[in-house]
């Protein structure tokens, strides 16, 4: 049952979708919490190719390698279906989080519309707050409406005033 290819497929399948939840809340308790150290490069402006919060998905990769480790040597086709989700949601996190939002490649392409506009709109509402305290949305796939968001940012009072001031009235 367990050597099944579809259920192969859907236990990573569902590890992908699960690393949303566990990404939110890594993001929000550890790098927002006593991982700030690595992840406040992440809030501050660079200009460098890396920064020190790319060292969470160093972490998240050895993991992924030692569960492709584990699961193949051990001959657990399970484990090794976990560790490809874990790993198809590292590289969606590379290409939308890192390519779209933060236009980290060497090409740029900003959305105006649908779901990878509100992705980024999201995520510069994230940004919006100063320091690591007050932020909102912490997924990284998933966004929640930008309108709720901006209603979360406006009662907790630490958005910073420029951001409401760049903001087109409705």
């Amino acid at each position: 049952m367990t050597d099944s290819w579809i259920v192969l497929v859907l236990v990573a399948l569902g590890v992908f979708l699960l690393m949303e939840i566990v990404a939110w809340a890594a993001h929000k308790y550890i790098m927002h919490g006593w991982g700030w150290g690595w992840h406040e490069s992440h809030h501050e402006p660079h200009d460098d190719l890396f920064e020190k919060n790319d060292l969470y998905a160093v972490v998240f990769a050895i993991f992924a390698i030692g569960l492709f480790a584990v699961g193949t040597l051990a001959d657990l086709p399970l484990v090794t279906a976990v560790a490809t989700g874990i790993t198809l949601y590292g590289l969606f996190y590379f290409i939308v989080h890192d390519g779209l939002v933060h236009q980290r490649w060497p090409f740029r392409h900003i959305p105006h519309k649908g779901y990878a506009k509100r992705l980024v709109q999201a995520h510069r509402l994230h940004h919006a707050v100063k320091g690591r305290e007050g932020c909102v949305s912490f997924g990284f796939l998933y966004a929640p409406p930008v309108e709720d968001l901006t209603d979360q940012l406006r009662r907790s009072g630490r958005v910073r005033q420029e951001q409401d001031e760049r903001r087109p009235a409705n």
